[in-house]
């Protein structure tokens, strides 16, 4: 009798655990979100040095709010430098999901979405201001859409202010002072053919190689935004700085979109509230350090000169060729989209 007792409650109890597991099962599969106890980290990568805007308002903002305003439910690492690869190897990752964060160079982002090339047409938009609004528009979201069918989310643009031309060969004051001249671009074939255009031989290069590049004479010169020209150090290998302005350089805050949409509403809410008040540090210190870089850039023995409107409007007419290819190939939808915003 009391060996078929203990039968009976061993398969009572067998049961009971089958019953309550059946049940945990089903409420962990209904819920796909974040749990509240879950602790999560953002890696966030980017190729700048810690003394640009882009790595101080990530530290100073993005950081310190999303860390406190979550609780400490997320952790935030910061790897400038390229510590985890460059522009492309980063977006990669995060689409792959291998890295959560990351804030390339606009430009490069051409080599996954062609609508992100309409930015690297030259003198697309006459002011910051005039970026601004097309950035934080419908036009801007258009842009990014894109981005979500290689499981990735754009946050928002930062940006890296205008693209100037430093080399080692003569002041450029005309299209035809760059010719013959050897210059690192990046990996863009609007870029390119805008180079191509004003006479230059367009180099592609990684920018991690740049600096090395530039030190070898393996290039004669290269086109950077002012903040990236200074902490970059360019000044110890190039002598002329020709303020041009030729191209808006924007940097979209990307994220892995399995890991942003994982996120519960609140969470997501600290990131995108973050992300928000971040760009608009970025955008202020690198107005600010601009100025100050290009004393410092003097100081430090480079030759500066600013194109004159008339200068100006000469390498206007010369990049013509760029946007006839991009119509050709894309239509001028976005290009009359992005232009509206200079009125």
């Amino acid at each position: 009798m009391r060996k078929h007792i203990v039968v009976l409650l061993s398969a009572v109890l067998m049961l009971a655990l089958v019953l309550g597991g059946c049940g945990g099962n089903k409420a962990a599969e209904s819920n796909n979100e974040t749990t509240s106890n879950e602790e999560l980290t953002i890696r966030v990568g980017h190729v700048l040095p810690e003394t640009h805007a882009t790595h101080i308002s990530l530290a100073e903002v993005f950081k310190k709010e999303v860390e406190k305003n979550s609780k400490g439910k997320i952790k935030v690492e910061l790897y400038p430098n390229a510590q985890l690869g460059g522009d492309r190897q980063e977006i990669e990752a995060v689409g792959l999901g291998t890295l959560e964060m990351c804030i390339p160079a606009g430009s490069v982002l051409a080599g996954f979405d062609e609508n992100f090339m309409v930015f690297d047409l030259p003198f697309l938009f006459k002011s910051r201001e005039a970026a601004f609004k097309a950035l934080d528009s419908d036009f801007g979201k258009k842009i990014g859409e894109g981005l979500k069918s290689q499981n990735i989310v754009n946050l928002g643009f930062g940006e890296n202010g205008f693209r100037n031309i430093t080399n080692n060969v003569r002041p450029i004051h005309t299209p035809e002072d760059l010719k013959g001249i050897k210059i690192r671009t990046m990996e863009n074939p609007i870029h390119m053919t805008t180079f191509r255009a004003f006479g230059a031989n367009p180099t592609p290069m990684a920018f991690g190689e740049l600096f090395t590049a530039l030190q070898q004479k393996t290039v004669d010169a290269q086109e950077n935004p002012v903040a990236i020209i200074y902490t970059s150090k360019f000044y110890e290998v190039q002598k002329y700085l020709t303020l041009s302005g030729h191209v808006y350089a924007n940097c979209p805050y990307l994220i892995n979109k399995d890991f942003y949409e994982g996120l519960s509403d609140d969470l997501r809410k600290v990131v995108d509230e973050a992300i928000k008040n971040t760009i608009n540090r970025q955008r202020e210190l690198t107005a600010k350090q601009e100025k100050e870089f290009i004393t410092e850039l003097k100081e430090n023995g480079m030759e500066i000169n600013e194109l004159t409107s008339e200068e100006k409007d000469a390498f206007i007419k010369a990049a013509q060729p760029a946007y006839d290819e991009f119509v050709e190939k894309y239509g001028s939808e976005l290009v009359d989209m992005a232009k509206s915003y200079n009125e």
